[in-house]
């Protein structure tokens, strides 16, 4: 997976604090403090919040699983639907019992923030089995600050992190309320991830990437999963891989669909933020649910 960390551009770009707050104070205007423009683009997790931590129809919790090679334990955020019996959410046809399809949510650059968490309830409201690890556990997990968080992001071993969730979906896989059958999401750095994990596992069955970075051309031949691409408009750095993907998807008989959105910039997908496109996040999500529906409950 290609990962040009100088050049990232996930939600915000990639500038120490100081350079962010001389940058908008040369755009503070109409009486507008740089401070005021920092709180302005600062994510909005309550306002865009969507399902809450306490909605009914659910469980959630925090988890923890074993990160290989004995290097303790991960930590991660899993929502299900409540019971089969709950009249809020019934089970699908050709589903029995409590178990549901599982899908693995990967961060942003972020870490494992509240947007996160709410993806995973989104989808458990859907009736999956939701789970998003934290890849800065080993650094602390996300400290309630985007901007330490995307800090402590790029002190990551990449290694490692990539090993961290290829367990993390073996653990969901093997959660008694999973069907064994999982897909996998993400967004931006973790679109990449996506990607990534749908050329390593071969048991994986459906794979969603927002603006991520695509695999190794040589690495594509080994996918055995349905992939749907999402990508903004205005994205030059991350839409410049596609004709090479695209290329390989095709070469090797992948199924897949690839989406560009007029208008939008990369994390157009995230409605915490001012790069937030309401209409192509909501087109993007729609499609992504009924590919995990059609794909993960056959």
């Amino acid at each position: 997976m290609r990962m040009d960390r100088k050049k990232a551009s996930d939600v915000h770009d990639v500038i120490d604090r100081r350079a962010f707050l001389d940058r908008a104070a040369k755009f503070a205007a109409g009486g507008m403090t740089a401070a005021i423009v920092v709180d302005v683009l600062n994510p909005k997790f309550a306002q865009a919040q969507q399902v809450p931590k306490n909605d009914k129809r659910l469980m959630a919790e925090s988890v923890e699983y074993s990160s290989p090679q004995g290097h303790g334990k991960m930590r991660g955020y899993l929502a299900r639907p409540w019971r089969q019996t709950n009249q809020a959410i019934r089970a699908p046809a050709g589903l029995t019992g409590r178990r549901r399809p599982g899908v693995l949510v990967v961060h942003e650059n972020g870490g494992l923030n509240p947007h996160i968490e709410d993806i995973v309830r989104r989808l458990a409201v859907q009736n999956f089995v939701a789970f998003a690890p934290d890849a800065l556990t080993p650094l602390g997990g996300y400290p309630g600050d985007e901007n330490k968080a995307r800090e402590l992001f790029d002190k990551l071993d990449q290694a490692k992190m990539q090993e961290d969730f290829v367990a993390a979906a073996s653990y969901l896989k093997n959660r008694r309320e999973c069907t064994g059958t999982i897909g996998v999401i993400g967004f931006g750095d973790g679109g990449g991830i996506a990607n990534m994990l749908a050329t390593r596992l071969p048991d994986l069955t459906a794979a969603a990437s927002f603006y991520g970075n695509q695999p190794k051309t040589e690495d594509v031949a080994k996918i055995k999963a349905a992939v749907m691409i999402h990508y903004a408009e205005n994205d030059e750095r991350i839409n410049a891989g596609w004709p090479a993907f695209e290329a390989a998807l095709k070469a090797n008989r992948i199924q897949h669909a690839m989406y560009r959105y007029p208008g939008t910039q990369h994390g157009f997908n995230n409605d915490t933020t001012p790069r937030y496109n309401e209409a192509a996040a909501k087109l993007a999500w729609q499609r992504t649910v009924t590919f995990f529906l059609r794909s993960l409950r056959r």
